[in-house]
């Protein structure tokens, strides 16, 4: 699509894919990264389990894992690194994005920006 990654896994977030692979009780490809509109910054990352792929998906097969990243979200994805971080009192996946401009004081939303291509304007 651009001639890089959209997103990157840490080993860490790769482990936590195949034990959400591994433990679901229907035959999964991967995870789908999306973006969907909501939460008081004004975006929030959504994932879903893929069973069929989508063509249109942009495909990120990295560490033994794939992670299908939606079209739509392709371009507020761009660069991130996706991980995977336990606290005493949470556990999730955490995404470190180059283009998110502000995010809310709970942690659920965010304010992305579309990334901007070079020899695009």
């Amino acid at each position: 699509m651009f001639g890089l990654k959209v997103i990157s896994l840490t080993d860490a977030a790769a482990e936590r894919v195949k034990e959400i692979m591994s433990g679901s009780e229907r035959p999964i490809q991967g995870l789908r990264l999306g973006v969907k509109k909501g939460g008081c910054a004004g975006m929030s990352y959504t994932m879903d389990y893929v069973e069929t792929p989508d063509p249109k998906d942009d495909v990120v097969d990295e560490k033994g894992v794939k992670v299908f990243v939606d079209p739509k979200a392709a371009l507020f994805l761009l660069g991130t690194t996706m991980d995977f971080e336990t606290s005493k009192l949470s556990s999730g996946f955490v995404f470190r994005n180059p283009n998110e401009v502000s995010a809310c004081g709970c942690g659920e939303s965010v304010e992305l920006k579309p990334a901007e291509i070079a020899g695009t304007h």
